[in-house]
């Protein structure tokens, strides 16, 4: 809806697109007429959307959201028409940062809308889930979290005589092991370690 666009660009408001029905070519049609009309790449948002109410699983699609997000480099959320609330909390682990989803005060009424929507109890819910796993997709960055590290010096592995070994033994994979906890020399220096002579005798169990 070209003329539609243009009037809506030209206000510059923070605007959602929503793509159901759509090709990639459409969709990059229509970014560029609200482009071209006045609407700052800023304000623009989209709405991966699949028109079908309710709408089947396997033409969900989830997929097109990073297609979206990569090709227009802008947010990108999930139109959703599915039952229940599985599909658009998956769209959220994704990244959508947009979820619309339609709301009724009973499913059961009769009309195309009411059985892909949800009632108030089921909206609330749904919004408390998406702040969960806005919270547990993190920043991304992959390093021990803050919880993890008091667990390091339990759960992580030293290399220990897995025999009785002599002064002037060389170490060997036949008379170390790793084992639990990290408090003697760490698993990783494994290699270091191997090839190398004992300068005392070592009981078996013993940290290195």
């Amino acid at each position: 809806h070209i003329p539609y666009l243009r009037t809506l660009a030209q206000l510059n408001k923070p605007t959602i697109l929503s793509t159901g029905m759509s090709t990639l070519n459409e969709i990059k049609r229509s970014v560029t007429v609200l482009y071209e009309a006045g609407l700052s790449p800023h304000h623009l948002s989209l709405l991966h959307c699949t028109t079908e109410y309710p709408c089947p699983i396997e033409d969900v699609n989830l997929n097109a959201i990073e297609t979206l997000r990569n090709t227009f480099n802008c947010p990108v959320g999930y139109s959703d028409h599915t039952e229940g609330v599985g599909i658009a909390l998956a769209a959220v682990a994704m990244g959508a940062s947009i979820i619309e989803k339609h709301m009724t005060l009973d499913r059961s009424l009769p009309g195309p809308d009411h059985r892909a929507s949800l009632e108030p109890d089921q909206l609330r819910d749904m919004i408390t889930q998406i702040r969960i796993i806005e919270i547990a997709r993190g920043d991304g960055k992959k390093i021990p979290s803050s919880s993890e590290e008091k667990n390091k010096p339990l759960v992580r592995k030293s290399i220990i005589a897995k025999t009785a070994i002599r002064t002037g033994e060389a170490f060997s994979e036949d008379n170390l092991i790793c084992k639990r906890p990290a408090t003697g020399i760490p698993a990783e220096d494994w290699d270091l370690i191997i090839g190398t002579h004992a300068t005392k005798d070592y009981q078996e169990g013993a940290f290195i």
